[in-house]
Parts: structure tokens; C-alpha cells; sequence
């Protein structure tokens, strides 16, 4: 068992660069999240069946994309491709702000920037999935993942704070060009990253679509551990993309928030991330890795109905919100850095791209489906009820784990082959 070199990464260049891109992205990416729902609602006053077509438009990119992604993302510079999706996201984002200025901003502009970013966005996750492990050693993907969580819990807290007070000060449509600025300065970090991508690229012929998503597919549906990750994974983004959708109209037309309270109360979520990125380990160690994901799915199922049965007095909405916000992160991140990690650990590099784009094809085709669902039935029965129905679905993730072999892995194989993977031929 090769164990992981506990602050090993603090002296390794490489990624103390990849880190420092992360976290200017990660707060731009929180403005960005937060901007194009409010800069539709404050601007346009938009309504939720067109807030739903916009959630589905940011997640559809992870179909399309992802069909083609795998493979060109094991056969290329994962970094070069990730330097390329932020300058291209900085560019489209700049559009809002301009054309707000020239007051020719509609709806469908805000859809096209929603879909352009959502496909860089895939793009760039799925090459960053299988940038760091070519990166640093295996046996410290979890020192990585958990430092990475760290900055993403912090950008959860300040990101949508920061986002909050520019989009009550500046307006929804000003505040995107800061986000544009984040991105150039996460590509320049990461122009920056010297070493050389080990275990990288096939250089090999080029497949065709299919067989790249083939093999994805076969990787992931052929190893036990991950077949349950993979089917929490599918599950999740269709009661998600529910709040995804509804969540900012609710927070402001029913809950009566301001754009500077909704900030704030995300916020909280990244205190929560915060959290729940020292509380993985603590949680591993004391239940095992895959008791751990349970435990930590049934939590969060739990903290999910708080979210439509807020109500009375004010304050007590913004504490039912930021409760749901806090505890709802915090058990995510927990959860989601042994999950990383394991799919990083359990595949070899070169497959790395394309289950990645598995697991992006699968869980966007769903995400959309269900942000045009939950759009309609806002529309149709009303946002509070609908988000009741996203919240009922989320009992169903713990399950999928609990009957399944993961649920007595006790840590994280480190190994380079740790287990045999078998792929499931669709050929």
C-alpha cells in the first residue's frame, strides 16, 4: 500500500500553481453561477419556466461536450486545454457587461453565454479530473483533492458574499466582467505550470467518438467500487438541477431575500465546504470510506427538506436557509473527496479523460431533464412544492450505496493498479 505523504504538496511547484489557478476560478465561477440566474430575474425579470430553459442550457453542455471530451482530453495537454477553456470563458463572459452597457441585453444572450461557458466549463473539469493525477504522485491524490476542496469551500464563503454585494451595487450584468478577470488570471497560473505531464496523453491513433465513450462507460459500469458513485452521481443532478433552476427566484419572491442576503446565505454553504473538507478524513477513518458516503448522503437528504419548509419570520428563513446551506456542504465535500479520489485512483491515466466524460454525459443529460421539468412544475404547481418533490428524491442516494460493495471499503486504494478493471465491451 502506497500511503499518502502527508504535506508533500505545499513543496511540489506544479501544483501549488494548479492550486492558486483553482481558486481565482472558483470564485469567478461562484459569480458567474449566481450572475446569470439574477442578471435574468433583476434585468429581464424572468420568469421560472425561462429560469429553468437557462439552468438547462448551463447543463447541457455536459452531453454535448462530454460525448467528445474523453478521448480528445487523453490524447492532449490537459493543461493547455484548460488554459484554453478559461480564456474563452473570460471572452464570453465580457459580452454581458458590454452589452448591458449598449442596453441591447436580452434573454437569449444570457442563454447563449449559459450554454458557450457550460461547454468550457465541461471541458475544463474533465481535463482538470485528469490533469492532477499526472500531476503529483497517487499516494497523494487525497492531500491534493482535500487542498483543492479547502479552496472551493473558501470560494463557496467569499465568492457568492463578493457576488451578493456587486450584483446589489453594480448590477447582475457589471458584476460578470469580474468574473472574466479571474479566469485570465487562473490561465495565467496554470501557462505558468512547468512540469511535465506524466502518464498523460495517448499519442496513439484516434478512435472515434463512440469508441472513446464506449470505453468510458465499460471502465466505469465494469468496477464495482464505482458503479454505485456513478449511479449517485446520475441520480443526484435530477432533483439538483430542480434547485438549481428555482433556487435564486425562491430565495428572492418568496423568501423576500435581497441579492446581498442570498450572497450571504450561500455563503454559508462554503463554511459549510470549509467544514466538511476537514471533516472527510475524521469520517473515513472513524466509519470507513463507503459508510462514510452513506452517512454523509443521508445527512444531506435530510437537510434538503429544509429548503422548502422555510418559513416565519424572517430571520428564521434566513437561519432554516443557511442551516440547509452549512450542513448540506459541508457533508457534499465530505463525500465527494473520497469519491474523487477513488476514480482517480481506480483508473489508470490514460482512461482518466473518458470516465470523467461518463460520469459528465450521464449527470448533465439527467441535469437537464430535470431543470426543464422543474421549471415547468414551478411554473405549473408552484416553486415551493416543486422543490419538496427534489427534496423526497434525495432519499433515494443512500440506498444505491448502502446495497452495494463500496459500502465496506474501509480507505482509499492507493496503487497504481489497485483493483482489476474490467470493462464492460459495447462493441
Amino acid at each position: 500500500m502506497l500511503l499518502p505523504t502527508t504535506g508533500a504538496l505545499w513543496r511540489h511547484s506544479g501544483f501549488m500553481r494548479l492550486w492558486a489557478a483553482q481558486t481565482v476560478s472558483s470564485f469567478g465561477a461562484r459569480i458567474a453561477r449566481e450572475g446569470f440566474g439574477i442578471a435574468a430575474i433583476l434585468t429581464i425579470d424572468a420568469q421560472p419556466a425561462q429560469l429553468g430553459i437557462l439552468a438547462a442550457l448551463t447543463l447541457a453542455p455536459g452531453v454535448v461536450v462530454g460525448l467528445f471530451a474523453g478521448g480528445f482530453v487523453d490524447r492532449t495537454s490537459r493543461r493547455r486545454i484548460m488554459v484554453g477553456s478559461d480564456l474563452f470563458r473570460a471572452v464570453t463572459l465580457a459580452t454581458i457587461p458590454l452589452a448591458a452597457w449598449m442596453h441591447w441585453l436580452e434573454i437569449e444572450q444570457l442563454y447563449v453565454c449559459a450554454f458557450l461557458v457550460g461547454c468550457a466549463n465541461i471541458l475544463f473539469n474533465i481535463a482538470d479530473h485528469a490533469f492532477l493525477p499526472s500531476l503529483v504522485a497517487r499516494g497523494d491524490l487525497v492531500e491534493g483533492n482535500t487542498k483543492l476542496g479547502i479552496t472551493e469551500s473558501i470560494a463557496e464563503i467569499g465568492g457568492p458574499a463578493l457576488a451578493g454585494l456587486m450584483f446589489q451595487f453594480f448590477t447582475a450584468p457589471f458584476a460578470m466582467l469580474g468574473t472574466a478577470l479571474t479566469y485570465v488570471l487562473s490561465a495565467g497560473f496554470l501557462f505558468c505550470i512547468g512540469a511535465k505531464e506524466r502518464d498523460g496523453a495517448e499519442a496513439a491513433h484516434k478512435e472515434n467518438w463512440l469508441s472513446d465513450i464506449g470505453a468510458g462507460f465499460g471502465a466505469v459500469l465494469g468496477q464495482p467500487l464505482i458503479r454505485p458513485i456513478f449511479f449517485v452521481a446520475v441520480l443526484s443532478p435530477l432533483f439538483g438541477s430542480f434547485f438549481a433552476a428555482l433556487y435564486s427566484i425562491y430565495c428572492l419572491k418568496i423568501l423576500g431575500f435581497t441579492p446581498a442576503v442570498l450572497g450571504l446565505t450561500i455563503a454559508m454553504g462554503g463554511l459549510g465546504s470549509l467544514f466538511g473538507a476537514a471533516l472527510s478524513s475524521r469520517l473515513c477513518r472513524i466509519f470507513g470510506v463507503g459508510r462514510a458516503i452513506v452517512l454523509c448522503l443521508a445527512v444531506s437528504a435530510l437537510l434538503a427538506l429544509l429548503i422548502p419548509l422555510a418559513g416565519g419570520p424572517f430571520w428564521l428563513r434566513v437561519a432554516m436557509m443557511m442551516t440547509t446551506q452549512f450542513g448540506g456542504d459541508a457533508f457534499a465535500v465530505a463525500m465527494m473527496i473520497p469519491m474523487t479520489s477513488l476514480r482517480q485512483s481506480l483508473f489508470p491515466a490514460r482512461l482518466l479523460g473518458r470516465t470523467a466524460a461518463a460520469f459528465t454525459v450521464s449527470a448533465g443529460a439527467v441535469a437537464v431533464i430535470g431543470a426543464l421539468v422543474g421549471g415547468v412544475l414551478g411554473d405549473r404547481i408552484g416553486v415551493r412544492p416543486t422543490l419538496y418533490i427534489a427534496a423526497a428524491l434525495y432519499f433515494a442516494t443512500p440506498f444505491i450505496v448502502a446495497f452495494s460493495p463500496l459500502r465496506e471499503l474501509r480507505q482509499v486504494p492507493f496503487e497504481k493498479d489497485a483493483a482489476d478493471v474490467e470493462p464492460i465491451d459495447f462493441h
